[in-house]
């Protein structure tokens, strides 16, 4: 199934697929190009947003939780990225543990734990799952309700002087973390030695900052905007930033008012300029951390002064109960796209430079100009159909095959730019 797309995709989205399908052969030798000097990340997602005359990112994932939302028929295709991903790592990794968050509650996280382990020992890898939580302290086999069983173990340090992280009779080559750190690095995986760690540290949250990963992107639009020539703005949502920010004492209300203002100024200007006929927003949002926490909708500067307490309490406040200081203003892109009465959005994932899939996040009680990624709402994943990169030049540019691959190729760019925030952050 493919959403319905609630307005006649004519006009420039129309015409950036368009011109997708035309450079494909450009597309794919400038990613190849850039590929060369950059190291893609072990795995990510990005969530995308069709605005109908804008396709852009609005978040990217470099510990992505849903694989279990993926169409199982692309489980070779994840397989064949995973096993070129680890051969550039660890070419003769035997063993690798598999670090997930401590979300042993949440059902459709721990299936996509057990996809993720399934996938990885499908590349011929012995896989264990090992827990940050204290309270395991034993072998702990949990029962998931689509009648799988997950097995989470105690990590402990291995080897002379605690050099290596690993579980009983368990010395792993690698460590994959499929945990975000948004609380920080815990002691005990810190200071390893001859282990490959993946993602690196310095991708968790406590070093990362959105901001940074868009800063990256806007270089990467321009760059790949120019090599096949369309406008830059059709694919990179503008963006601005506030530091100091404490919402529970109301300090930064200025500058964030004032960069608002600023933001939904600039994005007038372009809809005027491409005969858009809609009212632009923009989306407040924690600068680091994810789980669609602190993020609100924002149609006029007015709203972000004198904010009441309901409204601080929930940007004062993200995942692992940190406070937020610093905060990222987004160009908001509303979504066209819509399945049953639910508002949806893509989310493509990717297994080193490759797109392995993806899904739709669809919210029955979300508007377009929404985040539908929201804590307590119910949102229902539909798996893509068909794949993000083979677009098919006989049928229509918004033909399923072709908006997919459109879809894959600004996922890329993403991921491009995730590349270059790592290669920059760990040098900080």
């Amino acid at each position: 199934m493919v959403p319905h797309l609630t307005t006649a995709l004519t006009g420039p989205l129309l015409e950036l697929e368009r011109r997708f399908l035309e450079a494909e052969t450009t597309i794919e030798r400038w990613l190849r190009g850039q590929w060369l000097e950059h190291s893609p990340p072990f795995y990510a997602s990005v969530d995308l947003r069709n605005a109908g005359f804008k396709l852009a990112p609005v978040d990217t994932n470099l510990f992505p939780g849903g694989f279990n939302n993926l169409n199982p028929a692309f489980l070779p295709l994840s397989v064949q990225a995973a096993q070129s991903a680890i051969e550039k790592i660890c070419p003769e990794a035997k063993n690798l543990l598999l670090i997930p968050e401590n979300h042993t509650r949440n059902q459709f996280y721990l299936m996509n734990v057990a996809r993720l382990a399934a996938l990885l020992r499908h590349t011929g890898l012995n896989v264990r799952i090992g827990s940050l939580l204290p309270e395991v302290t034993m072998p702990t086999t949990l029962t998931l309700s689509d009648g799988q069983t997950l097995t989470l173990e105690p990590l402990k340090r291995l080897g002379p002087g605690g050099r290596r992280l690993g579980l009983h009779d368990f010395d792993p080559c690698a460590i994959l973390l499929n945990n975000d750190l948004s609380a920080g690095v815990p002691d005990i995986i810190k200071d390893l030695h001859e282990q490959f760690l993946i993602p690196p540290l310095h991708a968790g949250w406590h070093v990362r900052r959105k901001s940074r990963h868009f800063t990256a992107y806007n270089e990467v639009a321009l760059a790949f905007a120019q090599e096949i020539g369309i406008d830059t703005w059709l694919i990179n949502p503008e963006f601005e930033v506030c530091g100091q920010i404490n919402f529970h004492e109301r300090a930064g209300e200025e500058c964030l008012e004032a960069q608002v203002d600023t933001l939904l100024y600039r994005i007038r200007a372009k809809y005027r300029d491409h005969g858009i006929d809609a009212e632009p927003f923009v989306i407040v949002k924690a600068d680091a951390g994810t789980y669609g926490m602190g993020i609100m909708t924002v149609k006029d500067a007015s709203e972000v002064k004198d904010l009441n307490r309901k409204q601080r309490n929930k940007m004062a406040v993200v995942k692992e109960g940190l406070q937020v200081t610093e905060v990222m203003i987004q160009e908001g892109v509303p979504t066209v796209e819509t399945v049953a009465a639910g508002t949806a959005e893509p989310v493509v994932y990717m297994i080193d430079r490759y797109v392995v899939g993806g899904f739709y996040r669809v919210n029955t009680q979300r508007g377009i100009d929404e985040n539908l990624n929201a804590p307590g709402m119910r949102f229902e994943p539909l798996a893509f159909e068909t794949g993000c990169t083979l677009p098919d030049n006989t049928q229509a540019p918004d033909a399923p095959p072709n908006r997919f691959y459109a879809y894959g190729v600004v996922a890329r760019l993403a991921l491009l730019a995730a590349a270059l925030e790592l290669e920059r952050s760990e040098t900080t």
